[in-house]
């Protein structure tokens, strides 16, 4: 019996000792590591694609948390940090890029989308409305095509 507990306690402890280490940053205060949780959350892991690089445990997203980590601690500012990190791994780490020319489209496509399926309905309403009143009223021959079918139907059924 002990040697089945010292195995599962070996079995136990190399399970433990193989596994992920977590990061460990010493911060001055609880705010710089507030600063440091919002910097890591709002940037995307370029390998997991739309993971953050707080919640990623890729190798890639490791080395993007010590260089937010190592340039906090030289004193550089937020934006500094995620601009250095952008011209690093390309616009793609941003989970809120910003506004320029090249991504416009990115922020637009909402608003022309919304606005053209307004127009979309506005454009199935009106048709809708000219037909049917163009088409509301039968022509004699019509109305009198319409009353041979009804007596014809009716006259099949009592049939």
């Amino acid at each position: 019996m002990p040697r089945i507990v010292f195995l599962a306690l070996v079995v136990l402890i190399s399970g433990v000792a193989t596994g992920d280490v977590a990061d460990v940053y010493d911060f001055e205060d609880r705010a710089q590591e507030q600063r440091y949780q919002n910097l890591i959350a709002e940037l995307r892991c370029p390998k997991c694609q739309n993971q953050n690089i707080a919640d990623s445990n890729a190798p890639i997203a490791r080395d993007m948390r010590d260089e937010v980590y190592r340039m906090m601690k030289d004193g550089a500012g937020n934006e500094e940090i995620v601009e250095s990190l952008v011209g690093r791994f390309g616009e793609f780490v941003r989970y809120k890029p910003e506004f320029d020319s090249r991504t416009f489209l990115l922020w637009a496509t909402p608003v022309i989308t919304v606005f053209g399926g307004l127009l979309a309905v506005a454009v199935v309403i009106i048709r809708s409305r000219r037909a049917g009143a163009e088409g509301s009223v039968l022509s004699v021959e019509e109305k009198a095509r319409v009353d041979r079918m009804l007596a014809d139907k009716e006259q099949n059924r009592t049939s």
